[in-house]
Formats: structure tokens, C-alpha cells, sequence
């Protein structure tokens, strides 16, 4: 059973302009191409020949493309950008999670998809690290090997749930112990969070400097990872304590009195800029905790959908979600359109007009 939250036309509207829109930017930037983000005036992309971290969310969203008109063509076009992830199997990377998760678990009998996705699920079981009980960030992209940073978890916890739960938990709750501050049973604000860490033999788990306390995706990205875990027993159950009170800790704190629909790309700059991509995939988070039976579902589906008509209503425009912001601290791409905010928009419209079953995805 999926989730139908809203009847209104607007989710229908807005997911076919953007779905439209996908269609505009594939012949745009080509077969051998990636979309990263792009300028929010002139519409032209950045892009990546391997697709970065980012890369399953552009082969997601050729897939829901497909799912919408159901030509041959489009599911020919989505497969044949999903293989062109595969060298990124053996990469040394945590965000193999959002590679080959978000990159097939929308491929429908697409036996190449499904190939890939067993192969990179065994790949990241391998790579974990037993002592540390995590699958560690990784050298792919520089910084620390031995890390823990919450963009690790989306993704992750799916993939590695096909092939170990055990160890599914175990990454889960590694990111837990050092990313949640204290035991208590308040709301987390954004600021809060620690959302990277890196380890040493001779001084153990140390913060990171970036990304810093305050980042958007952090509480976006755990807050998903959790839904996750939730919606896989095999995985909850290997988790101490209480994980659904622990995703309603972090939830609440989007759900509250005066909690804004999209947050500021830095909590502690609220005069900074805002992040959309963060509200979008917390939506799809609130869609898949709303799946779970008790007297909160209700909020947090109508807390979803309120967040989406919001984004649809002030932040898109001609199938584009703008004001995505990249990496504030950097000042890169602070105002754009995001290939995973775009990818999560579409994911949770298609969730609310029951295209999508979003405790398989």
C-alpha cells in the first residue's frame, strides 16, 4: 500500500513539468554526461564525466521519468545511465549509498540495474571497517579515510541492509553515537548536530572542521538514513534502544511551532542562504515516517506535503527547483538548481500522487 496524501492537481502538475524538464536536460547535456547543478538565470549545468557522489540521483531521476511515460526508449535512456555508474563499485567511498541506491532501487526488471546493485552492496559489506563499525567516508574524494559523516548514511543503509543487516546498523549507529549530541528526549536543532567526524589510532574520534555544525543536509541526511533502518526490521532490530523515538526527536524538529518550510543552508547564519535540496529530502524523510504506524503519521505526512506545495509554490520555476545551496561556506552554487534536490522534489511528488512506494526506495 502507498501513501496517498493529497488529491489536490498541483503534486500531478508540478511532477510532470518536472519530469519534462529531465527530458530538456538529458538531450542538453548528452548521453556521456552527469548534471551537478546549474545556474539559476541561464539554466546551464555543470557536470561531471562519472557522475561524482551525485550520480545515482540523475540516473533516479531518469528512471522516474521512465516509470511516468513508459516508453521503451526512456527505460533504455535510464539503464544505460545506470551502467555508466558501475565504475564507481570499487571506489573507496560511503557515498556508494547514494550511487547505486538512489541510482536503481527505481529501475523496475531491469536485470542490469539489479546486477549492479548486489554488486555494490557486497563491495561496501566488504569494505566495512569491523573495529570501527562503519563503513568508512573514504579516499575518493580526499580528506581523512577513517571519517564518519552523516552524507554517508543516505543510501547506505539500504544497500548494505540487502547484503548484511547487522552491519547496516552497525554504520547507522556509529554515525548515532558521534553525530547526536547527549540522550535527551528534545527536538534536535540543525546547529546541534556534529555532522563529521575522523578517527586515529592514537587519538581516537576526533570533530571535523567540515562540514560544521549547522549544515542543512546533516539533519536532513540522518533523519532519511533513520527512516530508513525503520522501514527494514532486519536492521531496526539490530539497533539499541529506541530508533523511532529517536527519528521522532530529530523529526520534531522540522515539525514545530514557527519552524521554517526550507531551512537556512547554515543554522547559524539564518540570514544566509536557504537550501531547498535540505527541505526536499526531508519531506521524502517525513513521507517515509508517516508509513509508520502511530499518532504522528498524520503530522507528518500533511508536515510533507506542506513542505513540498511550498517549494513548488516559491521555489520552482519551469520544472527547475532553484535556490538549492551546494556548499555555502565555499560560496559554490549557493542558489541553484541541485540534481538531488530536483531528484527528491520528484520523489516525494511521485510519493503523494501513489506512484511510488517509498518504503522500497
Amino acid at each position: 500500500m502507498t501513501l496517498t496524501t493529497r488529491t489536490d492537481p498541483w503534486a500531478e502538475r508540478a511532477l510532470a513539468r518536472l519530469l519534462a524538464q529531465v527530458a530538456v536536460t538529458a538531450a542538453d547535456i548528452g548521453a556521456e554526461r552527469f548534471p551537478l547543478y546549474a545556474d539559476p538565470d541561464t539554466g546551464k549545468w555543470t557536470t561531471t564525466g562519472r557522475g561524482s557522489w551525485a550520480g545515482g540521483f540523475w540516473a533516479g531521476l531518469l528512471w522516474l521519468r521512465a516509470r511516468h511515460t513508459g516508453t521503451a526508449a526512456d527505460r533504455a535512456v535510464a539503464s544505460a545511465c545506470t551502467a555508466r555508474l558501475a565504475g564507481w563499485v570499487d571506489a573507496d567511498t560511503s557515498t556508494r549509498g547514494l550511487i547505486f541506491w538512489y541510482g536503481t532501487a527505481l529501475a523496475v526488471e531491469d536485470a542490469g540495474a539489479e546486477e549492479l546493485r548486489g554488486r555494490a552492496a557486497a563491495a561496501c559489506l566488504a569494505a566495512v571497517d569491523e573495529e570501527l563499525g562503519l563503513l568508512p567516508w573514504g579516499s575518493a574524494f580526499g580528506g581523512l579515510r577513517l571519517s564518519a559523516r552523516v552524507d554517508g548514511l543516505p543510501g547506505a543503509v539500504p544497500l548494505l541492509a540487502g547484503a548484511g543487516p547487522a552491519a547496516a546498523a552497525s554504520h547507522l549507529q556509529r554515525h548515532l553515537a558521534l553525530c547526536l549530541p547527549g540522550s535527551g528526549t528534545e527536538a534536535l536543532p540543525a546547529r546541534d548536530l556534529v555532522p563529521a567526524w575522523s578517527y586515529a589510532a592514537e587519538t581516537g574520534w576526533r570533530e571535523c572542521a567540515e562540514p560544521a555544525p549547522g549544515w542543512s543536509r546533516g539533519p536532513a541526511w540522518l533523519l532519511l538514513a533513520l527512516a530508513d533502518a525503520l522501514h527494514r526490521p532486519a536492521v531496526a532490530a539490530c539497533l539499541p534502544g529506541h530508533p523511532q523515538a529517536l527519528a521522532e526527536r530529530l523529526a520534531d524538529a522540522w515539525t514545530g511551532p514557527g519552524t521554517p518550510l526550507v531551512p537556512a543552508a547554515d543554522a547559524t547564519r539564518p540570514n544566509g542562504p536557504a537550501d531547498t535540496s535540505a527541505a526536499a529530502v526531508t519531506a521524502v524523510a517525513l513521507l517515509k515516517l508517516s508509513l509508520r504506524p502511530g499518532p504522528r503519521a498524520a503530522p507528518y505526512a500533511h508536515r510533507a506535503a506542506e513542505i513540498l506545495e511550498h517549494l513548488v509554490d516559491h521555489h520552482f520555476s519551469a520544472g527547475r527547483l532553484l535556490n538549492g545551496c551546494y556548499d555555502a561556506d565555499k560560496g559554490v552554487a549557493i542558489r541553484h538548481e541541485l540534481v538531488w534536490g530536483n531528484f527528491f522534489l520528484a520523489l516525494g511528488l511521485a510519493a503523494l500522487t501513489d506512484r511510488v512506494d517509498l518504503r522500497t526506495v
